[in-house]
């Protein structure tokens, strides 16, 4: 019978007791071996890094973002501002990074949430089944047939222009992707022979989901993070590009969009530079999350 003293990783489940400390560790060297060899998964962690860090340490080394100067509107790029000035003199590196803040925080914030309210729900449905499963699966299906930004404009409509509710309208946007996976993964899981060895055992049901199905199932859901960010920050910029964001005097790179479309033939770079930080964000954690899917798939060989 299966010792349930502790959670068995999925690619291991057919052992009888828990891998000791010495073949875990081992494990996540062959994990850390595998990343190093993938190139554009590390290029995908540089961009990432470079982009938490231009949102931490940006803003104290940039100064304020909201500080004008008449005198260099619309102004090219310089060594008093290395990306140019707005339309109203102010710096745009500094918004820049100030926005980093919003996007990162919104994209992390929303995704966290989505998880937090979605991973449970999933795991009803696919452990228990039963009525349940039918009715959890049939509402989240109405929701997945509107597209994720449709969703969370119409919610943000709804809800009001500011940060906190973009990241509630995106965290809900997310939610049936995350049900569905979650629901997938219990399904699986729930027929192995470590949960029926735990069963038998006597452990009740929330044991069985938090100590079996939950840590067996990290390494879908880290993944689905790291490919539902990307999908979170440029919601956020769309709708702080639509006026349902972020809003005026705090930076945002969707509304730098937004200021920036009437100034195209006089100052480009006002459009180029926040499309070049949402397009190598979102490059980055796709990459990030395409190579994390691949090492921690327990089938991987190389």
């Amino acid at each position: 019978m299966t010792d349930p003293s502790g959670p068995l990783l999925l690619e291991e489940a057919a052992d009888s007791v828990a891998p000791p400390p010495a073949a875990t560790a081992s494990r996540w060297q062959r994990i850390r071996r595998r990343f190093l060899r993938r190139k554009l998964a590390m290029l995908g962690l540089v961009l990432v890094t470079a982009f938490v860090l231009l949102a931490v340490i940006g803003p104290l080394l940039t100064g304020d973002p909201e500080e004008q100067d008449f005198s260099t509107t619309l102004a090219g790029p310089s060594a008093a501002h290395l990306l140019g000035t707005d339309d109203l003199g102010r710096d745009v590196l500094s918004r820049i990074a100030h926005g980093a803040q919003v996007s990162l925080l919104a994209g992390v914030l929303s995704t966290t949430l989505a998880l937090l309210l979605g991973v449970p729900i999933g795991f009803l449905a696919g452990f228990y089944r039963g009525w349940l499963d039918p009715v959890i699966m049939r509402i989240n299906d109405v929701l997945l047939a509107f597209p994720f930004l449709v969703f969370a404009v119409g919610l943000a409509a709804i809800l009001g222009a500011s940060l906190r509710n973009v990241v509630i309208a995106l965290a809900v946007a997310q939610i049936p992707a995350v049900v569905r996976i979650a629901r997938g993964e219990a399904l699986m899981l729930r027929d192995q022979d470590f949960v029926a060895g735990a069963i038998a055992d006597g452990a009740r049901d929330s044991t069985i989901l938090a100590r079996y199905i939950l840590p067996n199932t990290m390494n879908v859901l880290i993944v689905q993070a790291t490919v539902a960010i990307p999908g979170a920050i440029i919601g956020e910029a769309t709708l702080s590009f639509l006026g349902l964001g972020v809003q005026p005097p705090t930076p945002s790179w969707g509304t730098m969009l937004t200021d920036a479309q009437q100034y195209l033939s006089q100052a480009p770079q006002l459009a180029l530079f926040p499309g070049l930080a949402i397009a190598m964000a979102t490059l980055g954690f796709n990459l990030l999350g395409d190579g994390l899917r691949d090492v921690l798939d327990p089938r991987s060989t190389r």
